[in-house]
């Protein structure tokens, strides 16, 4: 989707200020949000694609007003309430009020923490051949889809070389919106900066982005 998520190549936001030694967490309800997020991706409640597609849709006034972990929060009890896992009184009152529907894999139990911290697989086996290999000119497919992409804004449209075959993952397109796996094959793919940026960019850059194949079409 077109959100304010997707920022690359936008001007007017001012510097990025790193922050030296930076805290894993800054308040303790931030390390609570992440437990909560992961705890109920485990009990099978959604995938991480569903997840980041509640976060991007928050309206753009508190997507940006917000803290990182502010984010997971809000998607989080937005993508509970539509999913009927509680209801939105319950998220105003803090506890459970009612029985409401249970995540799939049932209750989150503390012997499975190790088996979620374990970072997940997403690669699948190929459903056909692939239709790029390194150094195939491609074009990124003019695309704005409502729901989620990991296409980014700012290469729709423009003209990039395929450097890398990656082999075939979950598309994240068709799992946020829970409609199977659907594995597509993934590609890195190099952009000259003046292709993306025009000619005042510096020709030295180029920007390199993973792009499924649905993404792409061959020029």
């Amino acid at each position: 989707m077109n959100g304010v998520h997707d920022m690359g190549g936008m001007d007017g936001f001012g510097k990025v200020e790193a922050e030296p030694n930076e805290p894993m967490f800054h308040e303790q309800w931030e390390g609570r949000v992440l437990a909560l997020v992961r705890a109920m991706g485990a009990a099978g409640a959604f995938n991480i694609d569903t997840s980041r597609f509640y976060r991007e849709a928050l309206p753009p006034h508190v997507y940006l007003s917000s803290s990182y972990y502010k984010k997971w929060l809000l998607g989080l009890e937005d993508l509970l309430v539509d999913k009927g896992f509680v209801d939105a009184d319950e998220v105003k009152a803090g506890h459970a009020l009612k029985e409401t529907k249970a995540p799939r894999r049932g209750k989150f139990t503390a012997d499975q923490v190790e088996r979620i911290m374990v970072r997940g697989a997403f690669g699948r086996p190929a459903p056909a051949p692939a239709k790029f290999k390194a150094g195939d000119r491609v074009r990124a497919r003019n695309i704005h889809p409502a729901t989620h992409t990991r296409l980014p804004r700012y290469v729709r449209g423009h003209v990039g070389i395929v450097e890398r075959d990656h082999g075939c993952h979950v598309f994240p397109d068709s799992a946020s919106m829970e409609a199977g796996e659907n594995p597509q094959w993934l590609y890195t793919v190099v952009f000259d900066s003046a292709e993306l940026w025009g000619a005042d960019a510096d020709p030295t850059v180029k920007i390199s982005i993973d792009a499924f194949e649905p993404y792409l079409e061959p020029i």
